[in-house]
């Protein structure tokens, strides 16, 4: 594999030295992908090392290694390309594809099946600039270990609460009243306006059982409570699944400074979020337009 040294403007932790000025980026009319390139950095939350975010063809994000690497020094099933915006699961025929950075992660353990001995070098690379940012308290790894009992929401808003949208039931990344729009406003900055207001219908908190994912066993029969937004019209569920407010929404073109907040729930990976009362009704918040 060819050796990707470290370049003279970045610092030994992967981010830039020189901050480059800003620049008036557009997204391309004809481009799969609203996200801008300034919103797909981030750094992974075990390892603290350096991931750039893109969405697959199904809108799903995954956290790809920063830099290029050579193809043949990659299994097949670890290679990706990116057209367009979007990252597709295969390699596009030429020497060079982009890898997950799962398969780098220091804190993960590698497979066998997509492992390959000629990124070892670059494996261990992560793991020491891993261990530089734990040693110099800039970066406080996140544990693997997954909750196993089930907690009591009580009258309290789930912090991450459970979202069902077009049938699909997703776990958010904030409470219902939190959850921002990730279009950019005119002054390139991310829309601080809520996905949840006043002049649009909302959801419905309600207590469905738990629906296990194809090929797992059967859960225990234990009811979630989720907020169910299946009522609502078919324009108003994409938009929710969009994460934009109702003023970028009639606004499609409009770019993203940040992927939509959205994982598809598990129920057995996300124990941890699974409540089994409902929260009392939240308070009325009038927000400003």
């Amino acid at each position: 594999m060819r050796s990707h040294p470290a370049h003279a403007d970045h610092h030994w932790d992967g981010s830039p030295r020189h901050i480059p000025p800003r620049r008036s980026l557009h997204i391309a009319p004809n481009s799969p992908s609203r996200l801008l390139r300034a919103g797909q950095n981030g750094r992974c939350r075990y390892c603290g090392n350096r991931v750039d975010w893109y969405p697959r063809p199904d809108d799903r994000p995954i956290a790809l290694h920063p830099t290029e690497v050579a193809t043949a020094d990659v299994s097949q099933a670890c290679r990706w390309h990116l057209s367009g915006g979007i990252a597709h699961p295969h390699d596009d025929g030429s020497g060079w594809c982009r890898i997950p950075h799962a398969a780098l992660c220091p804190q993960q353990s590698p497979h066998t099946r997509v492992s390959s001995p000629r990124l070892t070098p670059l494996r261990r690379q992560l793991a020491l600039r891993s261990r530089r940012l734990v040693d110099t308290g800039a970066f406080t790894p996140a544990s693997h270990t997954p909750a196993t009992t089930v907690p009591e929401s009580g009258d309290k808003q789930p912090a991450r609460p459970v979202v069902r949208i077009l049938l699909v039931a997703y776990l958010g990344e904030d409470p219902i009243e939190d959850i921002r729009c990730v279009a950019q406003t005119r002054q390139r900055r991310r829309c601080t306006h809520p996905v949840l207001n006043q002049t649009s219908p909302a959801g419905r908190w309600m207590l469905l059982p738990t629906q296990p994912r194809r090929g797992q066993l059967t859960l225990p029969d234990t009811h979630i409570a989720l907020y169910d937004l299946g009522h609502l019209p078919y324009a108003e569920q994409l938009r929710w699944r969009a994460q934009r407010c109702t003023i970028h929404a009639a606004t499609p073109t409009a770019a993203e400074l940040a992927l939509a907040g959205w994982q598809p729930f598990d129920p057995l990976l996300h124990t941890a979020h699974i409540h089994t009362q409902l929260p009392a009704p939240a308070p009325h918040h009038h927000h400003r337009r």
